[in-house]
């Protein structure tokens, strides 16, 4: 459960900041985890090793998880969420108060 939680965030992160990234980054993390290609079918498909791959997937992971640290976007736009779905519910100005105040 733990690793499907983890991809989960991967997935997340690379939507939010997949634009920081590399052409040959880009391409292959969409295919590992987007197409669910084996690390040796990319290899084969790039004639380089599978250890290259590897290498350069586990530096985009590094790097996405960064990006987060620094920048927060995931967590701002997760609390931006929350604070919506309390307004609507109660009506309370103060919960847009607070999606005000995650930009400042």
């Amino acid at each position: 459960m733990e690793d499907l939680l983890k991809l989960t965030q991967i997935g997340i992160l690379y939507g939010f900041y997949q634009s920081l990234l590399t052409e040959k980054q880009k391409t292959y993390f969409s295919m590992y985890y987007e197409k669910d290609y084996s690390l040796k079918e990319i290899s084969d498909y790039y004639s380089i090793s599978r250890n290259a791959i590897y290498d350069q997937i586990k530096i985009v992971v590094i790097k996405l998880i960064e990006l987060e640290e620094k920048l927060k976007l995931a967590e701002k736009a997760s609390k931006r969420r929350d604070y919506l779905n309390k307004f609507k519910e109660t009506k309370d100005e103060i919960w847009l108060d607070k999606i005000q105040g995650l930009d400042e």
